[in-house]
């Protein structure tokens, strides 16, 4: 394929400048049904991200760290989603997808960092719940928003730090050709094996950053659980314990379908009878979650169903009781 490759020669060698994507499908009629579908997923993730966050902002009754937390998940997925879906969805219409290599480390350095941030907040989250239900008369004094500031302002921090570290290993290696990434957006495992140079430091850096962050993460969330579990079960009340599992339940739903589907991508086997298999999987783990997770949390939550109608009848200058 002449066409599809594009480099720069250095002597007596050649580095690649351009990437092709393989995209979804090189079904063009496919692609035609996919363009709308998918940019639909992208306006309804941008949407009811950025509405929950205006919300939260908006209405006082919001201003715990709960929902302090959870703009700032809202405004990750918003990045997340950004970083990855308009160039993906403008591609549907293209017959090459061709993107830069500095694109390529942008929009890796960018989706990674805020992968890694998410599983940091996520762990967040759920210390935030064990204080809620584990020490509710200590709940305020504990997560004082000086500490809830901290937390997030270190997930982000941990998040860029092990980004950059995993994009750095990635793209100083040396891609001498072919060009060709087997997916619709750049990803370690697709581009890492089109180096012509041996990846082994690459690999082990990753290897060590999943560890740290993404089973650390993990880790924090379990034993939060955990005490959870043990705090529910000093509950004596049918209905306390009720409410302290409803309580939790949104947030459980979310770690299980980020984590589940984020193992399921990176941790199977790879194989040539896989990548149809990772596209699908990466579709729910990068475009479905994000719109998915404000959604989660606002259908059965009652605080969040109260916050719209006050604002709802503000907009209608009604009179509302507080």
């Amino acid at each position: 394929m002449a066409g599809s490759r594009s480099t720069e020669w250095n002597g007596n060698h050649s580095s690649v400048t351009m990437f092709v994507l393989i995209g979804l499908s090189d079904e063009k009629e496919l692609q035609l049904i996919l363009f709308p579908i998918f940019l639909g997923f992208y306006l309804v993730t941008f949407i009811w991200n950025m509405g929950l966050i205006l919300l939260i902002k908006m209405d006082s009754h919001l201003h715990t760290p709960m929902y302090f937390f959870l703009s700032f998940l809202s405004f990750i997925d918003i990045c997340y989603s950004s970083c990855i879906s308009p160039r993906m969805i403008s591609d549907f219409l293209k017959i090459v997808k061709t993107i830069s290599f500095n694109a390529c480390v942008t929009q890796y350095f960018v989706a990674a960092w805020m992968g890694f941030t998410e599983c940091c907040l996520l762990s967040a989250m759920a210390y935030d719940w064990y204080v809620a239900i584990g020490s509710p008369l200590q709940y305020s004094v504990i997560m004082a928003p000086g500490l809830c500031g901290k937390m997030v302002a270190g997930a982000y921090l941990g998040g860029f730090l092990c980004s950059l570290s995993q994009t750095v290993s990635c793209f100083h290696l040396y891609y001498c050709g072919p060009n060709i990434i087997q997916h619709f957006f750049c990803d370690f495992p697709q581009i890492v094996s089109l180096s012509c140079s041996n990846p082994f430091i690459s690999q082990i850096t990753v290897l060590l950053v999943s560890i740290f962050i993404g089973f650390g993460s993990l880790l924090i969330i379990l034993l939060s659980y955990c005490f959870i579990a043990a705090s529910i079960l000093k509950i004596s009340a049918g209905k306390g314990i009720a409410k302290a599992f409803n309580t939790c339940a949104s947030h459980l739903t979310v770690v299980t379908l980020y984590y589940g589907t984020a193992f399921s991508v990176y941790l199977h086997p790879k194989s040539s009878d896989s990548i149809k298999q990772d596209k699908v999987l990466s579709v729910f783990y990068v475009i479905i979650i994000p719109m998915l997770n404000p959604l989660i949390y606002s259908l059965r939550n009652k605080e969040v169903k109260a916050a719209l109608k006050r604002l709802i009848k503000r907009a209608r200058g009604l009179p509302h009781l507080e």
